[in-house]
């Protein structure tokens, strides 16, 4: 059976916790912020601190927790990490062992979580402006560009790619710069050769939609990217979203402001 689209964030987080809402959330609650997730040891929580800061288009961080506490407040909206993202990926020693639908058992008293901003918050304005913008998860590409090393962190950049209508690039440049939870503006617009994408019908994550005549690809920096540095970076243990399977927070999109807030 179908579960109707909710109304309110509270109401998909609540289907979400209950096991009755697993699928993407791209499309979904456009106007408010949704997020990335990952979550380290406390003993490697300073570095991706320190990642997201010389990163800050790639890692827009929203707030954090502090060791084993599942529960993040971003803008006063309080969530248990452990259950309210539709699916995960679970890391054990640089390996992928769990994609699940909560982290009950993966939890642990060291954790520390992340939420980081999403290009899915920039959707709802991308379509009010004109631009045809996909409600299913955008296609995502490993580039050959190197994010900022930090501690243990480091890796390639991950983008989302966009068609949009070659006469409304600026329209989405400047729609999009005015959102920097959402990854802001486009990191590069046109040919995907100079990210170093050989094909752009077979993206790492999610599906081609194509590019229709008269368009161009547009490409935001992507929160996959941190799944990225983590074979790299050695942890006995990291969580994250499945890709396009967002936290959906209470704030509706033109109240974001960036900033960073420590659950206590």
């Amino acid at each position: 059976m179908t579960v109707p689209a909710p109304a309110h964030p509270r109401d998909l987080r609540r289907l979400v916790a209950a096991g009755e809402w697993t699928a993407p959330t791209a499309g979904v609650l456009d106007d408010y912020q949704q997020a990335n997730l990952l979550v380290v040891p406390s003993a490697a929580a300073d570095d991706f601190a320190e990642y997201c800061r010389r990163n800050p288009d790639v890692c827009p961080l929203l707030a954090r927790t502090d060791p084993g506490n599942p529960e993040l407040t971003y803008d006063n909206c309080t969530v248990d990490i452990r259950t309210m993202l539709p699916r995960y990926r679970v890391w054990q020693h640089d390996t992928l062992v769990a994609e699940p639908t909560d982290l009950i058992a993966y939890w642990r008293d060291d954790a520390v979580a992340f939420a980081l901003g999403c290009s899915h918050t920039f959707d709802a304005p991308l379509r009010r402006a004109g631009i045809p913008v996909s409600h299913a998860p955008p296609p995502v590409y490993v580039t050959d560009r190197g994010t900022l090393p930090a501690g243990v962190f480091a890796g390639p950049l991950a983008v989302s790619m966009r068609p949009v209508p070659t006469s409304l690039v600026d329209t989405a440049i400047e729609v999009t710069g005015r959102y920097p939870t959402g990854h802001g503006v486009p990191i590069h617009v046109g040919d995907p050769a100079a990210l170093g994408i050989t094909d752009l019908t077979r993206p790492e994550f999610g599906s081609y939609p194509g590019v229709p005549a008269g368009s161009t690809p547009v490409f935001w920096a992507c929160g996959v990217t941190p799944q990225m540095a983590i074979p790299a970076a050695h942890l006995d243990y990291a969580i994250t979203h499945l890709a396009g399977h967002m936290l959906v927070f209470d704030t509706l999109l033109d109240a974001v402001t960036p900033s960073v807030r420590t659950s206590r």
